[in-house]
């Protein structure tokens, strides 16, 4: 009864070590609220981002505008 035990305990002590194992590589709530913060702020980064990039693109064509306006004045022709 005894040797029973002792091979019971050996095989449950193994599978609680494996078991043990793969709970320390999942990731806990910190872990995941920590994911979620960075997430949300490279969200807030891009979002500034993208506002800087179409008020630059709404600013290149108002250059671009004034510059045909300068060159039908000029009698130049503009290949674009």
């Amino acid at each position: 009864m005894a040797e029973d035990s002792s091979e019971l305990i050996t095989y449950l002590d193994e599978r609680f070590t494996k078991i043990e194992k793969v709970l320390e590589t999942k990731a806990d709530k910190v872990d995941i609220q920590n994911l979620m913060t960075a997430v949300d702020k490279y969200a807030e980064k891009a979002d500034a981002y993208f506002q800087e990039m179409l008020m630059l693109s709404q600013k290149i064509d108002r250059h671009e505008k004034w510059l045909h306006l300068v060159a039908d004045k000029l009698g130049i022709k503009l290949p674009y």
